[in-house]
């Protein structure tokens, strides 16, 4: 099974624990409709896992099988992929910041400007794509397939409780050697000083070797420089691609291959700058719409069952057949999208809504018949 789908239960304990402690220490971590969004991205991302993953590894498989080096032993088979997975990991991640194709996949992580453990499940539907070309040296280095998936898993897992407030900064040889939440907090903030800092994905100590390194020393402000918003999380994982498309237009010349492969804080010439925006973690506002209780409810006894299905089909990917496989991804992403819309008061979403739910009681009533004949 999905070690991801086995951790899921988990994920939502840890979730209603760090509500449960922030509002003991009357504090405000949470938002409803910012946390929908962190997890449709996250349902999104495994939808796509779900139809793709299996292509994802056959590819890296297809490379082992040509691979250079054959690792003997199975220990130094776990050692190797674990030292070079975190260290791939910093490369990418820290590319993801600094060229623009891929900073578009990357950004949707980043999108949100509350910061709690709903914020590690905002996940991108393509970075298991622009990761992949920084994992082929893995397998030519004779990783095993099933060793690589499962240290890569395991990294991901790591990296879900360091997303948090709540727990304060922890020094000694724990915070020289191990990224940690005040480091992760770093990474998220849009503090001038916090800009590109802090890539790791386990161990800390490839920001220090490598000079992108900043200890956590004034509140952090969250969010993008240029906010989302937006809470539809469709929008949000290719809403930068239409910024891309803007800096091409505005581009002239060779001056058009920056809206490629230049950082995202590159400009041509023609852009237009905003005025610089107030930072102060007392006074920043974030982006908000206002739901009522009714519409609240009514989202959320709908996105339960949203989860329900992800997670069936996170578990059950490889028994379930195509057909309903992929009618049932559909069903969820058409869900991510009505549900959402909702929110946000969008003219079209009762309409879709409606069609959804007409489809929905349809195909049920056809299983129903389908089993009872």
């Amino acid at each position: 099974m999905n070690p991801i789908a086995i951790a899921v239960p988990f994920f939502f304990v840890l979730i209603a624990g760090e509500m449960l402690y922030a509002r003991k220490k009357k504090v405000s971590v949470y938002r409803f409709v910012d946390s929908i969004t962190d997890l449709s991205c996250g349902v999104a991302s495994q939808i796509e896992a779900a139809l793709l993953g299996a292509t994802l590894l056959a590819i890296y498989t297809l490379v082992y099988s040509h691979r250079l080096l054959t690792i003997p032993k199975p220990w130094m088979q776990w050692l190797v992929a674990f030292v070079v997975v975190d260290f791939v990991y910093y490369w990418w991640h820290r590319a993801s910041h600094e060229v623009n194709f891929l900073w578009a996949a990357h950004v949707v992580h980043h999108q949100s400007e509350d910061y709690n453990l709903a914020v590690a499940l905002r996940q991108a539907v393509l970075t298991s794509w622009t990761i992949l070309p920084f994992h082929i040296p893995l397998a030519l280095l004779g990783v095993p397939p099933l060793v690589f998936a499962t240290v890569y898993a395991l990294s991901t897992l790591y990296q879900f409780w360091i997303h948090t407030e709540l727990v304060p900064k922890i020094g000694g040889p724990l915070g020289a050697l191990f990224n940690l939440p005040h480091h992760h907090r770093v990474h998220h903030a849009i503090n001038p000083q916090y800009l590109d800092k802090n890539y790791a994905a386990t161990l800390i100590v490839w920001d220090r070797l490598f000079g992108t390194f900043e200890d956590e020393n004034a509140p952090c402000v969250y969010g993008l420089t240029k906010p989302l918003g937006s809470f539809n999380p469709i929008w949000a994982q290719i809403h930068y691609f239409g910024d891309m498309a803007e800096l091409w237009k505005l581009s002239k010349g060779v001056e058009k291959l920056g809206a490629i492969f230049a950082s995202p804080a590159w400009k041509p010439k023609a852009y237009v700058h905003a005025a610089p925006r107030d930072l102060s973690r007392e006074t920043y506002s974030k982006f908000s719409v206002y739901a009522s209780k009714l519409t609240k409810r009514y989202v959320l006894a709908h996105y339960v069952l949203v989860l329900v299905a992800t997670f069936f089909v996170m578990a059950f990917t490889e028994s379930m057949a195509k057909p309903v496989l992929y009618f049932t991804c559909a069903s969820i992403v058409v869900a991510l999208a009505s549900l959402s819309g909702l929110l946000e008061h969008r003219a079209w979403a009762p309409y879709l809504e409606a069609v959804r739910l007409m489809v929905g009681g349809v195909a049920i009533a056809m299983f129903v018949l389908a089993r009872v004949s």
